[in-house]
């Protein structure tokens, strides 16, 4: 394990947040709120850490990919550590258990809010809220990366640890160039989303909030009621844009480059596109008699199918209160998520194909135990590591679900809000039904509950693994209890 190197880059990423937490001080400065101070402090504290960890290089640049667990993982616990900070120093929100909950759901782009008065925060912490939604959308080392070499080749590891799906491939020779691609798609597609939004008469700085919120795929509010006051116009553009950040980037990379035809042939992005178009006619016309017209019946199925299966927890309406056939497809479209190289959260698109193709493939070779046959997806054979992982994954992913359910069960909630909560925190999606609906919050949770609802949120943001490994004793004692490649 090179520790030296990990201790380095953590200072880089201290260092970075150090500069990110400048936005908010600039806010501070444009609405005259003294909240700034609290900012700017933690923001020179995080600059002071991130000068100490660098003091001192590695003598070997070299990572690997268990440096490469341990680093998006201790990054990720230090961002959240210190990003709650200036909610409880400003006096936004005084207990640091609920500041931790805040930035943990705005950095993992979850959503989940304790807050039950979210227009009483200073413009000042609800910029730095939605912010944490962009940085944490694409990856904060991945940010980096796009700027900075971080080490001599195997940049690929940091990558793979931090980006979602069940695999992850440089689209250039170089982990530099993929990374600044992604960012520089991430960044063009935010920017026309504050523009259009600019253009429906809402103002910059609550334009600036839903995009950063919507392209993260987060969605923290800046107003108590959501989405419901805003215009059609409104809803219809963040709906397209959840719909777009759902997307994996890819997809993005094959237009850029012209190859237009296995952009629309992607497998992933068929699945994912024919899911919503099904969904939201069904659920338009199962909502169509709560709503004066079909037009709105349409545009609230839309936005909340889009919300929800892009993983970006906003809420245009109550829909706790739609029909049970309409809350039980939501509920369905919660696991499953967006695309894999996208910013949302849950299964993933790719991981729920493989797996049915999985299911397919072995109950075929129990009817033909001789006959050789191989998983296609898009256009490419899959490989059994593939295939393994996303097993595993799958596994992994119902033992952490069924484990926090029952911890939650100790507080004697009933099991809709538990099932929802969990759901809602381990997909990174916000809001839930019942206690946890899109009208609530999660602060009525005890603290051990907000604990395990935490982990969840950082578990499904870092795709299980690189969170449960450095929690593992023996991650830490040394290589003979893992084999990997050097």
């Amino acid at each position: 394990m090179n520790f030296q190197m990990i201790l380095n880059i953590l200072g880089l990423v201290m260092t970075f947040e150090g500069a990110f937490l400048m936005l908010p001080c600039m806010t501070a400065l444009i609405y005259w709120e003294q909240e700034g101070f609290a900012y700017l402090g933690v923001a020179i504290l995080c600059l002071i850490i991130g000068r100490i960890l660098n003091l001192k290089k590695a003598s070997s640049k070299s990572i690997y990919a268990k440096e490469g667990f341990a680093i998006v993982a201790l990054s990720w616990i230090l961002l959240s550590i210190f990003g709650a900070l200036p909610f409880v120093i400003s006096g936004d929100i005084p207990s640091y258990i609920d500041a931790l909950f805040e930035i943990i759901s705005g950095i993992t782009t979850t959503g989940a809010s304790i807050l039950s008065d979210v227009e009483q925060l200073s413009h000042t912490s609800l910029l730095w809220r939605s912010f944490s939604h962009w940085f944490g959308g694409m990856g904060v080392l991945v940010f980096i990366m796009s700027i900075m070499p971080l080490t001599k080749g195997r940049n690929i590891h940091l990558m793979r640890a931090e980006s979602p799906g069940p695999s992850v491939e440089k689209l250039f020779p170089k982990v530099k160039h993929t990374a600044l691609f992604l960012y520089s798609a991430y960044l063009i597609l935010t920017v026309i989303q504050i523009i259009l939004l600019v253009l429906g008469n809402v103002s910059v700085f609550e334009s600036i909030n839903i995009a950063f919120a919507t392209a993260g795929t987060g969605g923290f509010s800046i107003r108590n009621s959501g989405f419901a006051d805003y215009s059609p116009y409104v809803q219809y553009v963040t709906s397209i844009f959840m719909i777009l950040f759902g997307v994996n980037f890819n997809v993005y990379f094959l237009l850029i480059i012209k190859r237009f035809k296995e952009a629309l042939t992607f497998e992933e992005l068929r699945h994912y596109l024919l899911i919503i178009a099904i969904a939201v006619l069904a659920i338009t016309w199962n909502i169509r008699h709560l709503f004066p017209t079909l037009e709105e019946s349409f545009r609230h199925a839309l936005f909340q199918l889009s919300s929800l299966m892009t993983t970006t927890g906003f809420a245009s309406t109550d829909f706790d209160l739609w029909p049970a056939l309409s809350k039980n497809i939501l509920l369905l479209i919660m696991f499953i998520g967006a695309c894999a190289g996208s910013t949302g959260g849950g299964i993933k698109v790719s991981r729920i194909a493989l797996l049915f193709k999985g299911i397919r493939m072995e109950l075929i070779r129990s009817c033909h135990p001789n006959s050789v046959h191989t998983i296609k997806y898009n256009q490419n054979i899959v490989s059994r590591d593939l295939m393994r992982s996303v097993y595993a994954f799958i596994g992994v992913y119902i033992i952490i679900f069924c484990s926090s359910q029952l911890l939650l069960s100790l507080n004697g909630y009933d099991f809709t809000t538990n099932f929802t909560a969990v759901a809602a925190t381990l997909n990174n999606i916000g809001p839930g039904l019942e206690k946890v609906g899109p009208t609530c919050n999660f602060g009525f949770f005890s603290v051990f509950s907000k604990l395990v609802l935490m982990f969840d949120m950082l578990a499904g943001r870092l795709e299980l693994f690189p969170i449960l490994l450095v929690f593992s004793p023996h991650f830490w004692v040394g290589d003979k209890h893992f084999i990997h490649k050097r």
